[in-house]
């Protein structure tokens, strides 16, 4: 019996990198992932080495290719977190290190975009949202308050682009990583003069941009060997992690929605032509020219259950090790205890600010309604409706901007959990399909590379690769309470973005104190 042919999907995200081996079917072969820290020497900062990312890079790849049959490797597509910015010099030394989607120092300088240029304009063309996660802001940012840097950059480059030069001596970049910039004109796939203006850098400053597609070869000779691999393996550039990801669950066409909530979330509905929302609330990114993903990406998912777990519930997490029960599984047992709704008691998940649909770093949490009567189990639960109260936002908006969704496929960590994919069933008011396939973006990856290598004639071939494990139907009597609850959340919401910016200074002022 021949030996398959192999696709390495490598996914290279905030906290670590994964790394699978895929059959050119899309059985999942062997996988390892290596992790990485995030620094935060200051208030508002989150930064990585990119050194540190790169050496995982190398090491995971090489810990899932020992062994494997070298000449049945048909490629390696990536996948990359979005909105990390990088400087580096005239030589390619690290000026900065690389600064994350997380790092939320240039806050102020997207309020003042947003009041002193044509934010609007800009958004419309870019498709991202001017918020301080984006590289545009940030540039902004490191303009006026790290002008020395600023100065003696020779490219702005994101965590991909600073791999693929190492790999093959050339800044390039994808189309679909340019896109979450903010620097990038959505609609004619080049950089904005608009946005660049505003930043202060011209397109020299920034990398040859490629579509997703795009194939290279051969790595540095030192570099493959490393990695275990031929110099000549075809590489792809790749896309975004969020594009990637609905390719990867099979949420390819219109009306079928991806759900993915890890430590972060997301929502994504993919469309044939860019769709900007008139209120900024939804991204827009290309995958291909004809396939675009919109959506909104949100901070608090799991963070949220994880604020519990470790401020409200060290005595349960205790007790789950003499159960010899992962943590996040017996507060999900204690959630179930309490009836749809936490009885009247809401859980606003703002720990981390908020990206879609505020866009509001300035956002804080809270809880509303609390009683005498609420235990330690209602407020578990209230978190976790919490979280997917403000998915529903997002998944309105989207419903606005595009059209409704019809099928909705829940992945990442929350989906592991079935009193969140019912909560999730019952407040969209929809059936939930999880999707088998766990490691979705590298999976998206890997089947963009066949693709890219014409081994598969159209994308739409993934749906006939990923199967489903469970299906979850909305609880008629639960969907009732909850459609009492949701113009309550939002109405409260409304009410208390007044008072968020004051609270953020308060906690600023007192924080050092």
């Amino acid at each position: 019996m021949n030996n398959p042919n192999y696709v390495l999907g490598v996914d290279i995200g905030t906290t670590s990198t994964k790394v699978v081996l895929f059959t050119d079917k899309g059985e999942v072969v062997r996988q390892d992932s290596g992790n990485y820290p995030l620094y935060c020497p200051t208030p508002g900062a989150a930064e990585q080495d990119p050194e540190e990312i790169f050496s995982e890079v190398i090491t995971t790849i090489n810990q899932v290719l020992t062994d494997c049959p070298l000449s049945n490797l048909l490629c390696i597509s990536f996948a990359t977190a979005m909105h990390t910015l990088i400087a580096v010099d005239e030589e390619g030394e690290l000026l900065t290190n690389s600064i994350t989607w997380a790092d939320n120092r240039g806050a102020p300088w997207a309020e003042k975009i947003k009041a002193e240029h044509n934010g609007k304009e800009i958004y419309q063309r870019t498709g991202t949202p001017i918020h301080g996660m984006s590289p545009f802001v940030k540039l902004v940012w490191l303009r006026h308050e790290k002008p020395e840097i600023f100065q003696q950059a020779a490219k702005f480059i994101s965590i991909k682009e600073y791999i693929f030069q190492r790999f093959f001596s050339e800044y390039v970049v994808d189309y679909a990583l340019a896109a979450t910039t903010g620097l990038f004109n959505s609609k004619t796939l080049t950089w904005d003069q608009e946005a660049l203006a505003v930043a202060g850098i011209t397109e020299e400053k920034l990398s040859r941009v490629v579509p997703p597609t795009e194939i290279f070869q051969p790595i540095h000779s030192g570099f493959a060997e490393a990695m275990g691999i031929a110099p000549e393996i075809p590489v792809v550039i790749g896309a975004s992690d969020g594009v990637l990801s609905n390719l990867g669950v099979g949420a390819i066409s219109r009306g079928m929605v991806a759900v993915t909530v890890g430590t972060s979330g997301a929502l994504r509905m993919m469309v044939d032509k860019p769709k900007m929302d008139a209120q900024q609330r939804l991204f827009c990114y290309p995958l291909l020219t004809d396939k675009w993903v919109v959506g909104g990406a949100v901070n608090n998912g799991g963070i949220a259950l994880s604020w519990v777990r470790e401020q409200l519930a060290a005595n349960e997490a205790t007790t789950a090790k003499l159960l010899q029960k992962g943590a996040y599984e017996l507060l999900n047992n204690i959630a179930e205890t309490t009836p749809a709704g936490a009885e009247g008691l809401i859980f606003h998940p703002y720990l981390a600010g908020e990206r879609s649909p505020l866009w509001d770093g300035n956002a804080r949490a809270s809880f509303f309604g609390l009683s005498l009567r609420h235990t330690k189990a209602h407020l578990i639960r209230a978190v976790l409706e919490g979280v997917v109260y403000n998915l529903y936002l997002v998944f309105q908006a989207l419903e606005d901007v595009v059209g409704k969704g019809d099928t909705i496929l829940a992945s990442g960590g929350f989906a592991k959990s079935s009193i969140w994919r019912q909560i999730l069933a019952d407040v969209f008011n929809r059936e939930i399909t999880v999707p088998t396939m766990h490691e979705s973006t590298s999976f998206g990856a890997a089947i963009l590379g066949l693709y890219a290598l014409g081994r598969i004639y159209s994308l739409d071939v993934v749906t006939d690769l990923v199967s489903h494990s469970d299906i979850y139907q909305p609880i008629p009597e639960n969907v009732s309470v909850y459609e009492r609850i949701m113009p309550l959340y939002s109405s409260l919401l409304t009410k208390f973005q007044a008072e968020y910016a004051a609270i953020a200074r308060i906690q600023e002022e007192t924080a050092s104190q």
